[in-house]
């Protein structure tokens, strides 16, 4: 099993690449695991409290959970995958139901922070953006998909998503095995990720 780690600050366009990536591959080959549904359960918690969790910090994330997983797969079981709701702030009672493929793609703005996970990934990417446009995708995603209005977004963003990632996020590009400026122009770097897939793969 072929582990490719992609990571970047948020709104960096993470999403697009992987989408570029699997647009090329047999959807029965690869699979996804995304960061954010390994957010740690706080049904302890009320509202009040979770609203009040940093996020875009390392400790929020279950990373033991995560990785357990990522070693499950690679031994060919299948896991369940939490489901987390950004609008109640905590992890639902579904899961996502993941079979082993032949190439899993882990995404999220924290996973190269993790030594233990960067080991597993066979290649690690970075999705760098400039910030300006990282807030502007922010505000209007956060606005649009997730109910909140944009003084919310914007202190935010000021107070703990920009914080965050200059001190977690931004330095691990060293880690980066393939670095992709996220803009129109980012294909030879995407056709070299697929075309490592590929060799894998076959």
């Amino acid at each position: 099993m072929l582990i490719i780690g992609i990571a970047g600050g948020t709104g960096s366009g993470k999403t697009t690449v992987v989408h570029q990536i699997m647009n090329e591959l047999p959807a029965t080959e690869v699979g996804i695991i995304s960061q954010d549904s390994y957010y740690k359960e706080t049904h302890h918690l009320s509202y009040e409290e979770r609203t009040k969790i940093n996020f875009d910090h390392p400790r929020a994330i279950d990373f033991d959970l995560l990785v357990a997983h990522l070693k499950d797969l690679k031994a060919g079981k299948t896991i369940e995958q939490p489901i987390y709701s950004f609008v109640t702030h905590d992890r639902t009672d579904d899961v996502i139901v993941t079979h082993p493929r032949k190439v899993m793609i882990v995404e999220g703005i924290l996973i190269l922070t993790n030594p233990e996970l960067r080991e597993m990934f066979d290649i690690k990417v970075f999705v760098h953006a400039d910030s300006d446009e990282r807030l502007i995708r922010r505000l209007k995603r956060d606005i649009a998909e997730r109910g909140r209005d944009m003084e919310e977004v914007l202190n935010r963003y000021q107070n703990t998503l920009k914080p965050m990632h200059q001190q977690f996020i931004e330095p691990t590009k060293a880690y980066a095995d393939i670095i992709i400026p996220n803009d129109k122009y980012n294909t030879v770097a995407i056709d070299v990720v697929r075309a490592v897939i590929k060799q894998r793969i076959h």
